[in-house]
């Protein structure tokens, strides 16, 4: 089903799009009028899919776990394409381990990547928008069920996320005044790359039937709510978190 809203006039960043859901993002929000900046760490990823998308899109390194690599990201981005005005984070890793067996380093790093760079992202979109006196701002933060659900073996990885939820809202509440608005989408399971394996194997396949519907989520079930939050339509919903998992938490 194609979905059409129109963002012309929309300047986008979306972390974490070398692949996966924040690669399709970049697609769907260029099919859609905007012009993209696609950030990640695999710099090579992300130039094949500007080359794709055409000169609506520009590929910009930068790793979310490091505020100095989204400060250049945000400058690169805004060196091609112009002033920021919409902002995805998406980046994002599983943080697959038993609360008692994960390293300190691990715990860290999921926190660090999912949590602590979805914040830097997201204020450093908020500080430039406030600066050039955008009053449409736009930021989505992609967050997931497990924010909510009890979710073993994804310890580090759901409370990433749970803070994901909160931290939006807090920014929805401090940026409100300045036209930004800030909301989480929450999807269920999804085959991407971080999970593939997971749900090939036979606990996978058990999860997988547990489910009212028996099936993964399909990416595209994300296109139409992540239009709709990027685009001057939603001007009036801020600090609103959205649970798209085709009823797995039912």
């Amino acid at each position: 089903m194609s979905i059409s809203v129109d963002l012309s006039g929309r300047t986008a960043l979306i972390t974490g799009a070398s692949s996966g859901l924040g690669s399709r993002f970049g697609r769907i929000l260029a099919a859609n009028g905007a012009k993209v900046a696609l950030g990640a760490r695999r710099k090579d990823r992300l130039e094949a899919l500007a080359s794709e998308i055409g000169d609506k899109a520009a590929a910009v390194s930068m790793d979310v776990a490091k505020e100095a690599d989204i400060i250049a990201g945000f400058d690169a981005a805004e060196a091609a394409l112009g002033p920021i005005n919409t902002v995805i984070a998406n980046a994002g890793i599983d943080g697959q381990g038993m609360a008692t067996t994960m390293s300190e380093a691990e715990i860290e790093h999921t926190l660090n990547v999912n949590l602590k760079g979805a914040i830097l992202t997201a204020r450093e979109g908020a500080k430039r928008m406030i600066a050039n006196g955008e009053t449409k701002g736009r930021i989505v933060m992609i967050a997931s069920i497990t924010a909510f659900e009890p979710s073993p073996g994804l310890v580090a990885y759901s409370a990433s996320k749970a803070g994901v939820v909160q931290a939006a809202r807090s920014m929805a509440r401090e940026w409100a005044r300045a036209g930004i608005c800030v909301n989480t989408i929450s999807p269920g399971y999804i085959r991407t790359a971080i999970n593939d394996e997971w749900f090939d194997t036979e606990p996978g396949k058990k999860q997988i039937a547990r489910f009212p519907k028996k099936r993964l989520m399909g990416e595209e079930g994300l296109d139409g709510p992540v239009l709709f939050l990027c685009s001057d339509a939603a001007e009036y919903v801020t600090g609103a978190d959205f649970v798209l998992d085709d009823g797995q938490t039912l």
